[in-house]
């Protein structure tokens, strides 16, 4: 079994319960209270300035042009993709750069962040790109489930532009070269040093769970 399949089987439970939880659920059909998706949102872009953080750190960790080359293009695909998205919703939702600036990131975001800023710092390059693994993933994983669910979804007026945005062939593709990139760094890996990568994965695909909690309940 490949690493990254390994992954996804250590965490398919995790997996369900995100496309059953009632705040994927709302973008899914459309009915989520937009009060809801604009605190998601703004801890959704704190969190995103950190994701490419964890990247960057990584950059540091390895001599591997490859590697490197990856780091460097998601970096932009971040900052330059999907951040785009989020400008776009802030302008709809009313979100100046002001209150960007003022909003503290709610706890499960600053944890979230915190460790997988932490795995980069205190290892390797392969910690960075497991930590940050859960939510590249998970992200194509939901938007395609909700489609196979509700095929209107991405024709919501107002959700569909999320939807859309993670589940394009051009995403799916980028998930694959780090399904791929996982899987050749860590080919001669000990069963021991694949438990310490599984942990990693684990923890950050809980944590992808305490996101969900954190926007549907609005707590900060």
């Amino acid at each position: 079994m490949k690493t990254s399949e390994r992954l996804l089987e250590s965490t398919k439970e995790l997996w369900q319960a995100y496309y059953d939880h009632p705040f994927v659920l709302g973008i899914q059909n459309g009915d989520l209270d937009k009060e809801k998706f604009r605190f998601y949102n703004i801890q959704d872009y704190l969190y995103l300035l950190d994701y490419a953080k964890v990247f960057a750190i990584g950059m540091t960790k390895t001599n591997d042009p490859e590697v490197m080359h990856v780091f460097a293009k998601y970096i932009a695909q971040i900052m330059d993709g999907e951040m785009n998205i989020h400008k776009g919703y802030m302008r709809t939702l009313d979100i100046s750069k002001e209150e960007l600036r003022r909003t503290k990131p709610a706890l499960a975001c600053r944890s979230y962040t915190s460790y997988m800023i932490a795995c980069a710092q205190n290892g390797g390059a392969i910690h960075a790109l497991t930590a940050i693994l859960a939510c590249a993933l998970s992200y194509e994983h939901i938007a395609l489930e909700m489609l196979r669910r509700n095929p209107k979804a991405m024709d919501d007026p107002f959700y569909g532009d999320w939807v859309k945005m993670y589940a394009t062939e051009d995403y799916t593709k980028e998930n694959i070269m780090l399904c791929d990139l996982i899987d050749r760094m860590t080919a001669s890996y000990t069963e021991e040093q694949l438990d310490e990568i599984e942990d990693i994965f684990y923890a950050c695909a809980r944590y992808e769970k305490g996101f969900w909690d954190m926007a549907w309940k609005m707590e900060a």
